[in-house]
């Protein structure tokens, strides 16, 4: 270690006054701030990451600040990573929809290593996101479930009426072989053929 003193003429006397009496440069560290903050937002969570140099990453701690873009930091809610990695994330369910929020992160040496100490270093540069909109409850209730069930019996109704609406000659015809009775077949229109696929192909998508 170091021996730090102070050394001054006051009123025409030289004095000395020691400061520190053992000073060790590795217990008094203010780190460079995080760099490349980034946000990714999914329907779920928000992922928050950045970059410190490679030979800090094992030993350094980190706290995270997001706030609504428009309020000021004093608002601010902290988070401390559980790891040492630099990222964290943010639940999807502490954002409101359609809020633009920033968030800022700082690091210090992991209070747990013993070689080095360091105070705080000075804030990131800001990263800004909004929470992924997500579809309401009724809404995919209606289009995963409901809207196959109301499918079926409008469907069936209207290849009834499509049946029973086409002309008889298109749903009955003849088929004549040597010394037999002529046997009627139920034969559907082409364009009732054509609905009945078009309406399996729309449920099937749906499902």
């Amino acid at each position: 270690g170091y021996r730090v003193s102070l050394q001054g003429n006051f009123f025409g006397h030289n004095h000395t006054y020691i400061t520190f009496p053992e000073y060790n440069p590795c217990k008094h560290i203010k780190p460079d701030p995080p760099l490349n903050i980034q946000s990714n937002v999914t329907a779920s969570k928000c992922h928050i990451r950045w970059t410190v140099p490679w030979h800090l990453a094992d030993i350094l701690q980190y706290e995270l600040q997001y706030k609504e873009y428009s309020m000021p930091w004093e608002t601010a809610l902290n988070k401390t990573p559980s790891s040492s990695l630099p990222q964290t994330e943010i639940e999807a369910t502490e954002l409101h929809s359609g809020i633009t929020y920033i968030a800022r992160v700082r690091c210090k040496v992991s209070e747990n290593e013993d070689s080095y100490h360091s105070q705080w270093s000075e804030w990131s540069q800001t990263t800004a996101f909004q929470r992924a909109d997500v579809p309401k409850l009724s809404e995919k209730i209606l289009n995963t479930r409901i809207m196959p069930f109301l499918l079926i019996p409008l469907s069936f109704g209207t290849l009834l009426y499509l049946f029973w609406n086409c002309k008889l000659p298109s749903r009955y015809c003849c088929f004549l072989t040597s010394g037999q009775k002529a046997s009627p077949v139920l034969i559907f229109p082409h364009q009732l053929l054509s609905f009945s696929h078009s309406i399996i192909c729309t449920m099937g998508i749906l499902r």
